[in-house]
């Protein structure tokens, strides 16, 4: 048998006893505030019977029906015991009052050995209530801190039933109703708060402090994550956080794997026995610089855009820089407005970039340019062409243009080539006309499978 069961077992062995205690005594004298109590250990008995059975659920671990186990049924039993609390306290405040304006006599024969059995009885709700409260705070048990309460409530009605007694022997016969009356209200107030606290569990209440506490560890981390969202639910005295967090489009598996590994750690050490699931994302850079290429070229001006970096820094924020490609014949005080005009459009349109950097230049005003044919020097492409791939170029043509010559040429290359390494064969073709032509002004190589 658990800690947890052999705890509410002696609960139930304990309200047993004390029914016994306080509606013998109270039938003997006529007590009302006695037989309040020994309706409220009635309450008791159900409560700890409730949850001896539940923390034998609660314990049960998780199945393919239960995949979140089954702590919740400690709150079920929680929320059961605080309705029949509710329908008690309710019937005693009844027969209290009828007693204070004189519909039921209110006789009671305060006799010595009264006193002496409540005096057990406060006895044994001071001792189950501190057994009842430690093993709640040592296994987190809401069932058992719901059983402490109770113990709590029964302790102060005791005492009050207690003082009652006190004040019919002194001869005032009203003094019993009244402590029924109290032990009533009291119930009542345990029973109000008991199913408020596991409504909110059986509701998915986001438990405040343990989010607070977890969403504190996750900010210590260093380096520093991303925290995209955090979700958090409680039962059976148990934490389960869902966990999502950004990082970087380049970051290898295992750094994103060690991100969520140091996120699940820093909720555990907050959260001990908490249950954490955390789902690793990319950070959304990608769709940062479309947002903002697309904010820029709205800019009355701009006519070309590229060169978009986006830069996660230390700080948490993230700066985006670019190139503008501006009308060549404006001042420079005009660029400088456009460059500003498209920094604030960047920011407005992309919240998240925390500061834009542009670089102006001008714009390549296009040039007219004639197709020519020089035999020489398509010869000699050619040959560069083929030293350097082993075939001839798919396309090659010449244009005479205000720059001077441009050569035009199409490579095709295998398939499977890696992307950059057909970008140093065009690198080198491209070269080698320059270094045996430097007559053409300019090479545009074009590569395709």
């Amino acid at each position: 048998m658990s800690p947890q069961r052999r705890t509410a077992l002696v609960s139930v062995i304990a309200a047993v006893v004390l029914i016994a205690l306080k509606l013998g005594t109270g039938l003997a004298i006529g007590s009302l505030g006695l037989l309040s109590e020994a309706a409220h250990s009635g309450t008791d008995l159900v409560a700890a019977l409730l949850t001896f059975f539940a923390v034998g659920v609660a314990a049960r671990p998780a199945d393919p029906g239960h995949q979140y186990g089954h702590g919740k049924a400690e709150h079920l039993a929680a929320l059961g015991e605080a309705s029949i609390l509710v329908l008690v306290s309710l019937a005693i405040a009844w027969r209290a009052v009828e007693r204070l304006i004189g519909h039921r006599s209110t006789h009671v024969d305060a006799a010595w050995y009264a006193l002496v059995v409540i005096g057990v009885v406060i006895l044994v709700d001071i001792s189950r209530t501190i057994v009842s409260a430690r093993a709640a705070r040592k296994y987190e048990s809401a069932a058992l801190a719901s059983n402490a309460l109770h113990f709590g409530s029964d302790l102060a009605g005791s005492v009050a039933v207690l003082i009652g007694l006190l004040l019919v022997r002194a001869g005032h016969p009203k003094a019993d109703a009244v402590a029924a009356l109290f032990v009533a209200v009291l119930v009542l107030a345990a029973a109000t708060r008991l199913m408020r606290r596991n409504i909110d569990v059986l509701m998915d209440r986001a438990p405040a402090e343990a989010e607070e506490a977890a969403r504190q560890a996750i900010a210590r981390i260093d380096p520093a994550v991303d925290l995209r969202r955090l979700r958090m639910r409680a039962a059976g005295g148990r934490q389960f956080a869902d966990v999502v967090i950004g990082v970087s489009p380049a970051a290898a598996v295992g750094q994103g794997h060690a991100a969520a590994d140091a996120v699940e750690a820093a909720v555990h050490r907050a959260l001990p026995e908490s249950d954490v699931v955390v789902h690793v994302e990319p950070a959304d850079e990608a769709a940062i610089g479309d947002r903002a290429h697309a904010a820029a070229l709205g800019v009355q001006r701009v006519r070309e855009v590229h060169n978009v970096s986006v830069v996660s820094v230390d700080s948490g924020g993230t700066e985006l820089s670019l190139h503008l490609k501006l009308p060549g014949n404006l001042t420079l005080e005009q660029a400088h407005g456009i460059a500003e005009e498209v920094e604030r459009a960047i920011v407005e349109a992309v919240p998240e970039v925390a500061s834009v950097q542009t670089h102006i230049e001008p714009l390549t005003e296009e040039a007219a340019g004639t197709a020519v044919d020089s035999a020489a020097d398509a010869e000699l492409v050619r040959r560069i062409v083929r030293e350097a791939t082993g075939t001839e170029p798919r396309e090659l043509r010449f244009l005479h243009t205000t720059e001077g010559l441009v050569a035009f040429l199409t490579l095709g290359l295998d398939p499977n080539v890696p992307l950059a390494e057909a970008h140093a064969r065009a690198s080198e073709i491209e070269e080698r006309i320059r270094l045996e032509r430097p007559q053409i002004a300019d090479v545009i190589v074009h590569t395709e499978p």
